[in-house]
Formats: C-alpha cells, structure tokens, sequence
C-alpha cells in the first residue's frame, strides 16, 4: 500500500473503497449550492481535494456505473488523468446524456479514483517491429476469424 498526502477542504469523509474488492475510491461532490446540468451540457465539479502524488503514480477519475445508467451523467474526459506533479484542486467534468435536467447535490459520489503505478518509457527508433498473431488488425479485429 502507497501512503498519498491529501488536502481535504471539503466537510465529507476522505476518498473510500465501498468494498474489499473495489479498485476505485468514491469522491464526491463539494458544492455551496446544488447544481443543475440540461441535457449535454457539461460543467466543473469542485472535490475540495487536493493529493500529492509521489513519483511514478497517477490518479484517474472515472465515471459511476450507476450515475452513468440511471441519469446519463458521465464525465466528459475519462479516464481523466491526474500527474504525480498536479497540486490544483480536483475538479470533475461532468455531462449530462439524459433528455432531462439533472441536479448534482453537495456530497453525492460522482466519480470514482484509481490511484495506479506506471512506467516510464524510453523510446527506441526501428525500421520494423516484432511479428505477433493479431498482426496490424485493430477496431474490433482480433486476429482470428
């Protein structure tokens, strides 16, 4: 297990894992008021979270299957991406795909965070690349038929 800093401006509990099994922390909304989005408009959603990464991880935020089936609300750049150099407040960009308005209330869960380890490349520069079975098949195509 990592140990990650957090700032926590916001009156709700820290990021959670809900099960023993989750790979994503819930986070939830900060707001003074609640706020309404129309169908597909799209808008910041403050956390009041700020992490300090260390070296070599990151932070995606991704949607909620249940906000996502059960309202249309999805986030407008999943997985968002947050740098083990990012210090700003978490904010989330949320989208409404209902045909209806929907209003997202102070402290409801409306993102998921995984905090994943990864690797630098370096790149090396060749004429051909390995053969594999799938080959350059892509888009659906598996390699076989």
């Amino acid at each position: 297990m990592v140990n990650v800093d957090i700032i926590n401006n916001a009156p709700h509990s820290l990021p959670a894992y809900q099960t023993d099994g989750a790979s994503g922390m819930d986070i939830r909304a900060w707001l003074p008021e609640p706020v309404t989005l129309q169908p597909m408009e799209r808008k910041l959603i403050p956390t009041g979270l700020f992490i300090g990464l260390p070296d070599g991880f990151e932070a995606q935020i991704r949607p909620r299957s249940g906000l996502a089936i059960k309202r249309g609300l999805t986030l407008i750049n999943t997985p968002g991406t947050i740098d083990s150099d990012y210090r700003g407040e978490i904010m989330v960009p949320m989208v409404n795909l209902s045909g209806e308005e929907q209003t997202i209330i102070d402290g409801e869960r409306i993102a998921q965070m995984i905090v994943a380890k990864y690797e630098k490349v370096e790149w090396s520069a060749v004429k051909t690349l390995g053969d594999t079975a799938r080959g350059t098949g892509g888009f659906g195509h598996s390699g076989t038929h």
